[in-house]
């Protein structure tokens, strides 16, 4: 299916979940995941409409890099690598893998701006997922006052893939709950507006508890 259809029914869909919870849509900012699909269908996915792409690989963000020649909003939204950080850094606007001390410091270190960086938090515990602890994230994101190259603009998290739509639900309240303390904080270096949940098989849900970027892969490019 072309990428402009997928889109029309996300987009309509993300209208009715912001509605529900009486948010602005226009706040929501949707990422198209292209780490499966080729240069060709990332391309038609910016020529839908789209200006956030999101990679989660060094290899296949630079190819698709290369491959445009004016270039949109590139997210990397996969763990990364202290030791990668120099061969991506010059080509993503936001980083939404920050979890760890060591991370920051290469970041911080090859960074030639100010870089966007979200704190991964691993609200659900699970064993197969990155992230901070959620009593971890605060005293975290302090730290990084440090780092004059990062700039904490929000928190990431994924929900379990389940169908209970209210554990789901409860992972992305316990998000917004956590920014909400660190925005209470004011930090200068972690303003922490933004909130990046919610995949193809739960971004409404997300919608309605306060997301702000939803990285939609399956459903939006296949």
């Amino acid at each position: 299916m072309e990428v402009r259809t997928n889109l029309d029914q996300i987009v309509s869909k993300i209208k009715t979940a912001a509605h529900r919870s009486n948010r602005n849509p226009e706040d929501v900012n949707i990422i198209a995941v292209t780490k499966y699909v080729s240069v060709d269908r990332a391309k038609e996915a910016v020529d839908a409409g789209l200006s956030h792409l999101g990679e989660n690989r060094q290899e296949g963000l630079i190819e698709k890099v290369e491959a445009f020649e004016e270039q949109p909003v590139w997210h990397f939204i996969g763990t990364l690598q202290s030791r990668k950080v120099k061969e991506i850094i010059d080509h993503v606007d936001y980083i939404h893998s920050l979890d760890r001390r060591s991370l920051a410091k290469e970041i911080n270190k090859r960074a030639s701006r100010k870089m966007k960086c979200f704190v991964q938090v691993n609200v659900s515990g699970e064993e197969s997922k990155h992230g901070l602890t959620p009593e971890h994230v605060m005293p975290f994101v302090e730290s990084l006052e440090n780092y004059p190259n990062i700039e904490v603009v929000g928190l990431m998290t994924m929900a379990p893939h389940i169908k209970d739509a209210e554990e789901i639900r409860t992972v992305f309240q316990r998000l917004k709950e956590l920014q909400i303390l660190i925005q209470k904080c004011s930090f200068s270096h972690a303003p922490c507006k933004e909130l990046s949940m919610g995949m193809s098989n739960d971004y409404e849900i997300a919608v309605e508890e306060g997301a702000t970027f939803v990285r939609i892969g399956s459903s939006l490019v296949g």
